[in-house]
């Protein structure tokens, strides 16, 4: 973050264009200064202690995971109707092997979000137009939809009437229709980003910006929504910021309807000429950030216990401190990385196979031997954990399990 900015006034980075048909566009700041300064110092903080976090030992993993939810966040929030298991098998098909819409749209995201990793690491890129389009073009391809209509700007015949929102996000908006205003505005948007970026605007601040004007130009006939969340995030790579540009997505989805109703209070507070009229979005997307680091992090921290586990339960049997019986248990808590109720445990095959010829007792006192090396933990719902997470009602060792 640039502390110098934070201290002046942004107002001269205001900026009018006129177009031919659909009269004025103003892009401005729109944020106040000091209203800013607190959730940005909180945003670098939560990311200045995720970087420094171990994200080495787990990045493969974590960045597919964020693959994964990204691009189910950011698919669903346009309707698409894959579930996030689902989604995650689609990531993995060849392009040969597609079979349905949906799978297709998935492989697109990925593409896009190819491209963009691609262009944010790239020493001295900068948003183009071009870029926009390209993007646009493998958000959208090969998908059969009467207005789908790859990398071309948009430009509605006069019999055509494009509008965007519904009466329940803050009513409908009429963007521009009119081809060479779409272009017009399109260039202006990228023109006023550099501005920005050479006032040393923090990215924290302009990617926000740059996808709100986005959607209020709307250039193509379809996935701008898409197109615009891919685009905040390159800007915020570009800047250094790792994992959370793309997670962002999920948080999107999650608070769905204040993010599509927030599109249409920042334009009628512009229209009302308020002052700020920009500072709601900008709130909205720092707090997204701050919240997304924060749950990788997190992530990571667990990922990380998992790994360390895992290493300890080996060590354990290879010390003799627990039996081929007892390392199955963890091994199988390990795999699922979640609490199981210890009546779904007893009820497993693999869990039956282990005691099909040991008395009940024996079993106990396996559990029990777990329990008393906190290898794993039991809870007073009698839920059996695996011991890198630790519950927060969990049953002291010495009180037996319950029949």
């Amino acid at each position: 973050m640039n502390d110098k900015i934070l201290l002046k006034d942004c107002s001269d980075l205001t900026r009018r264009i006129d177009t031919d048909r659909f009269g004025p566009f103003v892009f401005q700041p729109g944020f106040a200064v000091a209203s800013v300064e607190l959730a940005l110092h909180r945003v670098e903080d939560a990311h200045a202690r995720f970087v420094a976090s171990p994200l080495s030992q787990v990045a493969n993993r974590l960045q597919q995971e964020i693959l994964v939810s990204s691009v189910f966040g950011t698919n669903t929030i346009e309707g698409g109707t894959l579930s996030e298991e689902e989604t995650a098998s689609a990531l993995t098909l060849d392009p040969r092997q597609v079979q349905a819409v949906e799978q297709q749209r998935a492989l697109n995201i990925k593409a896009a979000y190819e491209l963009s990793q691609t262009a944010a690491k790239t020493p001295g890129w900068s948003l183009t137009t071009q870029f926009i389009i390209d993007l646009h073009r493998l958000i959208t391809a090969d998908i059969p939809h009467e207005d789908n209509r790859p990398g071309l700007i948009r430009d509605n015949p006069k019999t055509r009437v494009t509008t965007v929102g519904d009466a329940a996000h803050g009513g409908r908006y009429k963007p521009p229709q009119y081809g060479r205003d779409i272009e017009r505005l399109l260039s202006a948007l990228i023109a006023w980003h550099g501005e920005l970026e050479a006032a040393a605007v923090p990215a924290l601040i302009r990617a926000p910006l740059v996808h709100l004007y986005y959607e209020q130009i709307h250039p193509f006939w379809d996935g701008n929504g898409r197109v615009g969340r891919v685009i905040e995030a390159t800007l915020l790579q570009a800047a250094g910021y790792r994992y959370a540009p793309f997670a962002l997505a999920r948080y999107y989805l999650q608070n769905i309807d204040a993010y599509f109703t927030l599109f249409n209070t920042c334009r009628k507070a512009a229209e009302k000429g308020r002052e700020a009229a920009n500072q709601a979005f900008v709130d909205f997307h720092l707090e997204g950030m701050r919240q997304t680091i924060n749950t990788l992090h997190d992530r990571v921290n667990l990922l990380v216990n998992r790994l360390l586990y895992e290493s300890r339960i080996r060590r354990a049997l290879d010390e003799k401190r627990i039996n081929a019986r007892q390392y199955t248990i963890l091994s199988m808590l390990l795999d699922r990385g979640r609490p199981l109720p210890l009546d779904e445990v007893r009820h497993a095959p693999w869990y039956a196979s282990l005691y099909l010829k040991l008395n009940d007792k024996t079993r106990q006192r396996d559990l029990q031997r777990l329990r008393e090396l906190e290898l794993a933990f039991l809870d007073t719902d009698n839920a059996l954990w695996p011991g890198f997470v630790v519950p927060t009602n969990v049953k002291p060792p010495g009180k037996p399990e319950s029949p």
